[in-house]
């Protein structure tokens, strides 16, 4: 009758992600993700030419079928975000290219992560295409205290619009931290040319981490997202000054881990044969430990997946995406999702 009794208990214990972390010695480890979803548009037409593309009418016939054939690929590739130490997959999950709040329900409420119970935070941007960024969490791993929204100006360029900067302040792992969700401007016109707008969305999220550190100088803070840039360029290494190195960064500086994964030949999205890894989440000096961090960076991951490699065609070996020169691919995205780990002493 006690085996009996046994079985459900560990099973509800396992639902709790006890099990994985039952062992006082170990650390407690929190997982934190950034995925470019591609173009998660809903089928209706709600912005005019801009959203004509994905509707049934459209060029890219997206209907029904299509739609929740996408977001439950998403929700597969997401459900495989787990480690031994992170059973119930990430902790958080950044965003970006989303249509609405509504498509971010859908996905969290898809058969192969609606156990994890993930809430949405979402905010509309002033973007022309009417594309976002959001954040995704576990309630029962992250509570959310405060969103804050920021809008990229750019002086002499009235009519320039993009995502906003999300700022979304929470308690992990009983320590405060803000994650700052980007989707920085694109290299349309070329990456020289357009740098200047990266390097002031790379200055914008040194702002808004400066204004939080005013409030609680002690806080980790996260910049994540699709930075349509790599590390060594001049927005992550110069504007943000995010370093290769973890010894180079002081407690309001940033770490960028990333750096040495794209030295290492792996990226995040592929374009004439060659990687770039756009999708960076880059930690700042108050989660380092060489800083007296008590919640701190321990490792960083591109969640290149088998099943999200393009098998076939030019694009063999690239990430399978939804389109490709106008057709269906049934896919997932162009960008490979990734992810930190942070860790924290049991006391």
């Amino acid at each position: 009758m006690k085996r009996l009794l046994l079985i459900p208990l560990l099973a509800m214990l396992t639902a709790l992600g006890v099990s994985a972390q039952s062992d006082p010695k170990q650390p407690l480890v929190y997982g934190v993700a950034f995925y470019n979803l591609e173009n998660l548009f809903d089928t209706i037409n709600n912005n005019g030419s801009y959203d004509l593309e994905f509707s049934p009418k459209g060029s890219r016939q997206w209907n029904g079928e299509k739609y929740w054939s996408k977001i439950n690929n998403l929700a597969y590739c997401i459900s495989h975000m787990v480690t031994k130490n992170t059973p119930m997959g990430p902790a958080i999950i950044g965003v970006s290219e989303i249509e609405n709040k509504g498509v971010l329900d859908d996905l969290v409420r898809a058969k192969d992560i609606r156990q994890w119970r993930l809430q949405v935070v979402h905010h509309d941007s002033p973007d022309r295409r009417g594309v976002d960024v959001g954040l995704l969490y576990n309630p029962r791993l992250f509570k959310v205290i405060d969103v804050t929204n920021t809008t990229l100006r750019i002086p002499g360029y009235e009519s320039f619009r993009t995502r906003d900067q999300m700022c979304v302040t929470g308690i992990l792992g009983g320590d405060t931290v803000s994650v700052i969700v980007n989707h920085w401007p694109s290299r349309l016109g070329g990456q020289e040319r357009s740098s200047y707008l990266r390097e002031a969305a790379a200055e914008l999220s040194k702002h808004i981490a400066d204004s939080l550190w005013r409030i609680r100088p002690n806080q980790g803070v996260i910049i994540m997202g699709d930075l349509n840039d790599d590390p060594q360029d001049k927005s992550c290494a110069v504007a943000l000054g995010a370093k290769k190195d973890q010894k180079d960064v002081g407690p309001h500086g940033f770490f960028n881990p990333w750096w040495r994964v794209l030295d290492k030949g792996i990226g995040t999205l592929a374009y004439k044969s060659q990687w770039n890894l756009f999708d960076q989440i880059i930690v700042s000096g108050t989660l380092l430990k060489h800083n007296d961090a008590a919640l701190q960076y321990s490792s960083c991951k591109v969640n290149n997946f088998d099943f999200l490699f393009d098998t076939e065609g030019q694009r063999k070996g690239y990430p399978k995406r939804t389109y490709a020169s106008g057709a269906w691919l049934n896919g997932y995205s162009d960008h490979f999702p990734t992810i930190i780990f942070l860790h924290k002493a049991r006391k």
